[in-house]
């Protein structure tokens, strides 16, 4: 990893609700994901929470591109947000019939009732033509 400005965590992060399993098993993030996630997540948390003050203008700049003033630049900006879009964002639900829902025929607002002569032009008299 390019040499990074930015102050490590205090203590490891890690975020057990929506990744019980680690980062890099969750087949989300790579393993320099994961570490970068572990080893800055928890200064990148409070800075984001606003409860840690930047102090180098690397954590400045992350600030700024956490409130989309600029474009994430370095592999830790990028993860990061990649970290805030799939632990934040919804969720797509994907079922396991891929079919949608079958749309409704022409004639279903057609009313039937049972005193409608539907079929009474077919006459079977058991006859055929060559009689």
């Amino acid at each position: 990893m390019q040499n990074v400005d930015f102050r490590l965590g205090k203590k490891p992060f890690y975020d057990n609700k929506r990744f019980r399993r680690g980062f890099a098993k969750s087949g989300d993030f790579t393993i320099a994901e994961e570490e970068i996630l572990i080893r800055f997540g928890d200064t990148m948390n409070l800075l984001e929470l606003g409860e840690l003050s930047p102090e180098t203008d690397e954590e400045r700049h992350f600030l700024q591109v956490l409130s989309d003033e600029k474009q994430a630049e370095n592999k830790l900006e990028k993860t990061w947000v990649k970290y805030i879009h799939l632990a934040r964002d919804r969720k797509k639900f994907h079922t396991l019939n891929g079919k949608k829902a079958a749309a409704e025929p022409a004639d279903a607002n057609i009313d039937y009732d049972d005193n409608d002569d539907i079929g009474d032009d077919i006459v079977d008299d058991g006859s055929t033509s060559d009689d």
